[in-house]
């Protein structure tokens, strides 16, 4: 049978907010209630977006009102990820769990690729072939001509770019 809800419990650390909402929200556990596919009824499937309905604490003015704020999945997403990562965005969590991996490192090494160009990239900045040939991407007390000829060593057999 398909699951059309999956229920879940989100839990944040401090307080969050979200997009759209002008409300503060307190720390704690919410009971969230997230759609899996497009109701049966839906007039246009394709246009349909995942959702999350969060069950929001009630208030110490109104105890006794039940609350559900209805938000995407994409901001709640962020708001998890801000909350998790002392205020890191989502983009800069999965920069530093990328830079983390000891492959990527290797592969970073193999490109010439620095830390210091993924941030800039991250960060908005566009990497070129100029930032490649950058001092910080070259190993250290090597000179052009060492270089060249381990370039030159590691693509022995490799198709040129007119082949």
């Amino acid at each position: 049978m398909n699951e059309l809800v999956r229920r879940s419990i989100a839990v944040f650390a401090r307080p969050f907010s979200v997009p759209g909402f002008d409300e503060t929200l307190p720390a704690g556990e919410y009971d969230i209630e997230t759609e899996l596919c497009s109701p049966p009824d839906c007039l246009h499937p394709e246009a349909w977006k995942a959702s999350v309905a969060v069950k929001l604490h009630p208030r110490a003015s109104h105890p006794g009102l039940a609350r559900i704020l209805t938000v995407s999945l994409a901001d709640l997403d962020d708001a998890l990820a801000m909350d998790k990562l002392t205020g890191k965005g989502l983009a800069e969590i999965f920069l530093e769990e990328m830079l983390a991996d000891p492959m990527v490192r290797l592969v970073m090494e193999a490109d010439g690729v620095s830390e210091m160009q993924l941030r800039h990239l991250y960060a908005g900045g566009h990497a070129s072939r100029t930032d490649k040939k950058a001092p910080d991407a070259a190993p250290a007390g090597k000179s052009s001509k060492e270089n060249s000829a381990i370039q030159a060593a590691e693509n022995e057999g490799m198709p040129t770019q007119g082949e």
